[in-house]
């Protein structure tokens, strides 16, 4: 029986496919050392299943495999710092594999301002590079929230002209904001509601700190921000859907389409983004009915309603890129007052409806590898509409008020031009750049001279790279311009970059250095503004010059790059002096007008530090910018004004469970500034400082197809902050200031379809 029940045992288990174990070992290109905990992709080519595994300490891995698995699978080794590796391999043999350390651990390359596509590190300019990994995982809707946590930037917000921001001291009318190097038109009162960028189809957003004059003119003076938007696909079909919802009252969706045929590429896509506004005493997740007749239907952050959409068509022909993209814009942000006393039967309502239409086609024509031909021509609608409302709550009937005040309208189209020819070859002692831009722009509006004026800008610009000595680069460059309103100025640049040389290859030090003239032309507003009523005398100045800025940045950076780490220190200063600052001032009796007559300085320092081991990022930094103002000729001889910021981000990818958990921090320190009185003096005042954080985690499920996240924002709960807040002409100065709607919760749900 026992005899019998042993051969029974070996029968059945001689049926069982037994797996074989089969030895998978990582290691170092550099120094041959073992790579702990790579990350081994295995796919059965057959039965289109994908399995993760991870090497021990030493870089081994036992890779059983069952007999039934194919003869032949895929595998594919990553891990932080190295470039991928993919092979096909049969079930028996062992193998050893040797990753290549990666020179741009997390970012590929960068355009903003460079003769070709480049990495990084070898840019003369220092970039600074916000992924669309980041943007996922801080669930940024959009431009705001991802400036949100970024250090040397300070956000304001207004609820009606929308979110604002300054870099490097120095207000956002200052600050180029451009979509695939388009400028984005529509400033009012010189900023750009960054709350209206929407974060739905971008790949990057690429930031260089201090003037880029010499390459996008005007505005370029305090820094220039490039959102750039994906345009490419992998899979000859593709279907994205996402669904946002927050707990303040924001719900969103959007959709994108695309195909892929041969060198073809076409996509549209399209949302809707909708809050309902918010008030202080709201609960998270309430769901408030609609106030009609009461004083609750007032909203400290207005209802906002959002449609956009998308179409963009990419096509290869032989060295040739062509990409064309239209976008379209609807918002409408309703703006409900509060009951009329005595009997509380009426209110004044207010309507803002901004739509923007961009238009763009670019050409990319490279010869011979290094040699570029880039053209782009824009055409972009802006227009604004306010209306108000007289509103009898009792019948619901509104009429149109008749002050001149209460209604406006104001309107841009801009035509740019641009074309550039670069030869960028890293073996030649002399690489170049020369192009043009030509700039249209028609301000119409009922508060501009004659309802409509005109401004147009040419401009010639051009700069080389020198390599004089191996690792030193020297990029002089400048900037001709023809304006037919104002002089333009001469534009000049210098900016210098040193690789101190290196006997390893994992680690860099490099030091750069710029000066750079930057400058603002005055805005058509400026120049022919024109609102005279009852309460209101003002009118432009004709005669307004360019403000101009002297600017110097320095910056040392050390990388390292051992495998297992990633380390990277950056240290950079700046210093800016800006002259000719157009500012709004009596000028005789009760008129207003603009004039050059202010003096602005700004400086600062930041330091950050980044390391990732294995799965885990940690960046760090903090930075000290001060701001001396001389207002109307007044010396402030208080000396600089400083104000601190410090942040903290953390992000831990689980690949075995597809699940990354992040966190941001930022502590916003005091703002103190001066504040001008009606009668010339002025007084010392300052904005409290406050702490923001958010805690986002999110998964992917079924080969990346859907992902689902969570988290929190504004978890210390920061709403309204002490302070002066100087009023505008939607909003009266006050002893708080809005920073935010406390603590908010979100989820989000993609949807992420394919067919290859």
């Amino acid at each position: 029986m026992r005899v019998f029940l042993s051969i029974l045992v070996i029968f059945v288990l001689g049926q069982v496919p037994f797996a074989k174990a089969q030895v998978i070992k990582v290691f170092s290109s550099v120094d041959s050392k073992p790579i702990p905990f790579a990350h081994i992709k295995v796919v059965d080519l057959k039965q289109k299943k994908e399995t993760t595994l991870v090497s021990d300490e030493n870089g081994k891995l036992n890779l059983s495999i069952a007999e039934s698995t194919p003869f032949k699978f895929i595998i594919t080794i990553s891990f932080l710092g190295f470039e991928s590796l993919t092979d096909t391999i049969s079930k028996t043999e062992d193998k050893i594999y040797y990753l290549n350390p990666q020179s741009t651990a997390l970012n590929e390359f960068v355009i903003t301002a460079q003769y070709s596509p480049n990495s990084p590190e070898k840019a003369v300019h220092k970039i600074k590079i916000i992924d669309s990994k980041k943007i996922e995982a801080m669930a940024a809707v959009n431009l705001k929230d991802v400036l949100t946590n970024e250090l040397n930037i300070r956000l304001s917000e207004d609820n009606i002209l929308g979110s604002s921001m300054s870099l490097q001291g120095i207000s956002g009318q200052n600050v180029k904001l451009l979509i695939d190097g388009v400028p984005v038109t529509g400033r009012l009162n010189g900023n750009i509601d960054i709350s209206q960028i929407n974060m739905n189809n971008v790949d990057r957003i690429e930031m260089v700190e201090g003037p880029l004059s010499v390459s996008y003119g005007t505005d370029a003076l305090g820094g220039t921000i490039n959102i750039i938007t994906k345009k490419s696909q992998k899979e000859t079909v593709s279907f994205l859907l996402n669904n946002y919802y927050e707990s303040c009252g924001q719900y969103n969706s959007t959709a994108k389409l695309g195909f892929k045929k041969g060198n073809s590429t076409i996509s549209v896509s399209g949302g809707r983004n909708f809050f309902d506004g918010w008030n202080s005493y709201e609960e998270p997740f309430s769901v408030e009915k609609v106030r009609i007749a009461d004083s609750l239907r007032y909203k400290q952050w207005k209802p906002k309603e959002q449609y956009f959409g998308t179409l963009n068509f990419s096509q290869f022909i032989h060295q040739l890129k062509i990409n064309y993209t239209t976008d379209y814009f609807n918002e409408m942000i309703t703006n409900r007052g509060k009951p009329r006393k005595p009997y509380m039967e009426t209110a004044f309502d207010e309507y803002y409806h901004t739509q923007r239409i961009n238009n763009a086609i670019n050409l990319n024509y490279q010869h011979s590898k290094h040699y570029f031909f880039n053209m782009l021509a824009a055409y972009n609608i802006y227009n604004r509409i306010k209306s108000t409302y007289l509103n009898d709550l009792t019948s619901l009937e509104k009429v149109l008020t008749e002050s001149a005040e209460d209604q406006d309208t104001v309107g841009f189209n801009n035509l740019f031009l641009r074309g550039a020819l670069s030869k960028a070859k890293d073996s030649t002692k002399v690489n170049y750049e020369i192009g043009y831009d030509i700039n249209l722009e028609t301000a119409s509006g009922r508060r501009i001279e004659n309802r409509s004026k005109n401004m147009s800008d040419y401009a010639l610009y051009s700069s080389a790279e020198l390599k004089l000595i191996d690792g030193f680069v020297v990029r002089p460059g400048f900037r001709l311009i023809y304006n037919n309103i104002y002089k333009a100025p001469v534009v000049p640049s210098i900016n210098l970059k040193y690789t101190l040389p290196s006997s390893s290859n994992n680690k860099t030090l490099t030091m750069r250095g710029s000066y750079a003239r930057g400058f603002r032309s005055p805005s058509l507003k400026e120049l022919y503004f024109y609102f005279v009523d009852i309460n209101h005398y003002i009118v432009g100045n004709e005669n307004l010059k360019a403000e101009n800025s002297d600017n110097f940045n320095f910056a040392i950076s050390y990388n390292r790059n051992t495998g297992e780490r990633v380390y990277k220190t950056e240290l950079s200063a700046f210093y800016n002096s800006i002259s000719n600052m157009i500012s709004l001032v009596q000028s005789t009796g009760d008129v207003y007008s603009y004039f050059n007559i202010d003096h602005f300085k700004t400086t600062g320092v930041q330091l950050q530090n980044e390391v990732s081991v294995s799965h885990f990022k940690l960046g760090m930094g903090a930075a000290y910018i001060g701001r001396n103002n001389e207002m109307n000729g007044i010396i402030n001889d208080k000396g600089y004004l400083f104000s601190p910021e410090a942040r903290c981000n953390i992000m831990y990818e689980w690949h075995q469970q597809n699940t990354t958990f992040s966190m941001f921090y930022k502590y916003t320190g005091k703002f103190p500034s001066y504040i001008l009185n009606a009668d010339g003096s002025y007084y010392k005042n300052t904005i409290q400082d406050y702490h923001t954080a958010d805690f986002t985690a999110t998964r992917h499920f079924f080969r990346k197809r859907i992902v689902f996240g969570l988290g929190i924002k504004n978890i210390f709960d920061v709403r309204n902050i002490s302070g002066i807040a100087a009023g505008t002409g939607h909003t009266s100065s006050s002893n708080s200031v809005s920073v935010a709607m406390g603590r908010t919760y979100f989820l989000k749900l993609d949807f992420n379809l394919a067919s290859h």
